[in-house]
């Protein structure tokens, strides 16, 4: 690969409001998985088993660092956090990644104002 070549992206789920496409959307935003925890609120799935899909299966090379924290009641234990590294999502982006999260956020905005309508 030439210094000036991007790197290749993996394949983007087709599935608009599917929970792999909405965490690969938060990842391509250049935001960390902190925010994404409402995603799985009420789930049976865990944000790892979605993470192994990415990678496996869509082939992005998602990051995880894991570090020391602290929880509320005192006791300490591991966090981690999954990003993707920037050259990746200037590469997705390239190639269609915005009209891709375009999609998503609007399946997203379709979901919810289902929900309200109720």
């Amino acid at each position: 690969m030439s210094k000036h070549e991007l790197p290749k992206p993996g394949r983007f789920p087709t599935m608009s409001s599917s929970l792999r496409a909405e965490t690969l959307a938060v990842l391509l935003s250049s935001n960390d998985m902190t925010g994404v925890e409402s995603l799985f609120e009420h789930r049976k799935i865990s944000l790892n088993t979605v993470m192994r899909a990415l990678m496996r299966k869509y082939g992005w090379p998602i990051e995880r660092s894991d570090f020391p924290t602290n929880t509320a009641d005192g006791r300490a234990a591991w966090a981690c956090v999954f990003t993707l590294p920037q050259e990746v999502i200037d590469a997705a982006m390239a190639a269609g990644g915005a009209d891709w999260l375009d999609g998503v956020h609007a399946a997203r905005g379709a979901r919810v104002r289902r929900v309200v309508r109720r």
